[in-house]
């Protein structure tokens, strides 16, 4: 949508026409995703966290136990995700509302 000299677009997430200078902006502070753990810490890529209770993995036949300890994990950018490695498991994916920060 032109109007004159602005330009518009739709935002999605409050289902409103707003300018493209607002639209660039909350562009910019909303890249960053907040990740908390079960008890509200806030995650970042690198930290430790244990497992608050037995989780069984899927295709590899395997459950952690409750207190397993993940070290260095990564933020996947979804705000309930965390990529982390553990041995004998390629590929896993942890909830956040399963983990404690240590």
């Amino acid at each position: 949508m032109t109007d004159g000299d602005s330009d518009f677009v739709y935002d999605e997430a409050s289902g409103e026409w707003i300018s493209a200078a607002e639209a660039a902006a909350r562009a910019a502070t909303s890249t960053e995703v907040e990740v908390r753990d079960s008890v509200g810490n806030r995650l970042a890529d690198g930290d430790a966290v244990t497992l608050i209770k037995d989780l069984k993995v899927k295709g590899a036949g395997q459950t952690l136990k409750r207190g397993t300890v993940i070290r260095s994990i990564r933020l996947t950018g979804d705000d309930q995700e965390i990529d982390c490695r553990y041995e004998g498991i390629k590929g896993l994916v942890l909830r956040a509302e399963f983990v404690r920060k240590l």
